[in-house]
């Protein structure tokens, strides 16, 4: 049994997990924030999120753990050289977190004022969020400065901000972008009823429509035609959202996604990060794992607990299944 090859398996999973689930999150943050909807419509939108938004982050603890654990070279070089855009990720998590926990807290006169800044805030660090992940993804496909010693090369802010200034981080930034809207939108129209659930279909067209269409440019710009797989998801999410297949279209809008993180993390495997001056200083799964008794100690422990988490976020999914109304309530 090949556990290094296996554990990258589960590390690309948990990534996988972690963009999808809080793709939506971060997408409906975005769409309650910055799409000038009614306060009712906001509320209802905020509302699908509100149980399971904390939960889905425990696939990033995941997943950053398990980088660490398995392959420690790894972490350090990603961790290490993209320390910037890092906390910059880490501080939006947390004034989201905040936007979504205090939007609720607040009642009487100004109420709507302070939802109002809640959204703003939730919004603009949601989509802060989302550019920073999709240009970090963007940069590891390409690779880093890897020295003969296997450091990342540079010094100082150039070593995080240099690998951003570039165009793979920019495609990356505005396809997250793109993907989150859309994945969003797809939620609040499988999730809602009423007008917010048939305005969120059309955004869904338009921006899948801009997605499909500027993931084929990138692929024929930049000849890496692999990428051109992730229109046919796109596009089947906006078909679907046009015939009123909601199930479907979100479907495919998670596929999306699931495909460019598989593509991302996994472009050069059994290479984990491509040294950009020097293939042979590339780090590698063999290069970087840990020792075989460190292996065998978290494989056991994670029988018991990955299958637990996996239960329990599903059941809060199921609890949580039913639409919410986005219908103005008014009284006699």
């Amino acid at each position: 049994m090949n556990l290094p090859v296996i554990w990258f398996g589960v590390i690309i999973a948990a990534w996988v997990l972690f963009f999808v689930l809080e793709g939506f999150d971060f997408g409906v943050g975005m769409i309650a924030g910055l799409a000038r909807r009614p306060l009712h419509e906001r509320d209802a939108a905020v509302r699908t999120i509100a149980p399971t938004w904390d939960g889905n982050e425990v696939w990033l603890v995941g997943a950053i753990g398990l980088m660490f654990a398995i392959f420690p070279d790894w972490y350090a070089s990603v961790l290490s050289s993209l320390y910037l855009p890092m906390v910059l990720i880490l501080l939006a998590l947390a004034a989201r977190g905040v936007a979504l926990e205090f939007r609720g807290k607040y009642h009487g006169e100004g109420e709507e004022r302070w939802k109002d800044r809640c959204d703003a805030i939730m919004a603009w660090s949601s989509l802060l969020v989302v550019a920073l992940w999709g240009a970090v993804v963007a940069v590891l496909a390409r690779g880093l400065a890897i020295d003969e010693q296997g450091e990342v090369m540079g010094g100082g802010w150039s070593r995080s901000i240099d690998p951003l200034l570039t165009w793979e981080a920019a495609a990356g930034a505005l396809g997250a972008v793109l993907a989150a809207l859309l994945v969003g939108a797809l939620f609040l129209s499988l999730r809602t009823t009423g007008p917010l659930r048939d305005w969120s279909r059309g955004l869904a067209v338009r921006t899948g429509s801009v997605l499909a269409v500027g993931t084929l440019a990138v692929a024929v710009l930049s000849g890496q035609f692999v990428v051109a797989v992730l229109v046919v998801p796109a596009a089947v999410a906006v078909a679907g959202a046009q015939l009123r297949r909601e199930g479907l279209a979100f479907t495919a809008g998670a596929v999306t996604i699931a495909l460019a993180t598989v593509l991302g993390l996994a472009w050069h495997a059994p290479t984990l990060v491509p040294s950009t001056l020097d293939a042979t200083w590339s780090i590698t799964m063999d290069s970087a794992v840990t020792s075989d008794f460190s292996l065998e100690l978290i494989s056991w422990a994670a029988l018991f607990i990955m299958p637990a988490v996996v239960i329990y976020q599903a059941f809060s999914y199921w609890i949580f299944r039913k639409r919410i109304s986005s219908a103005r309530v008014t009284t006699a």
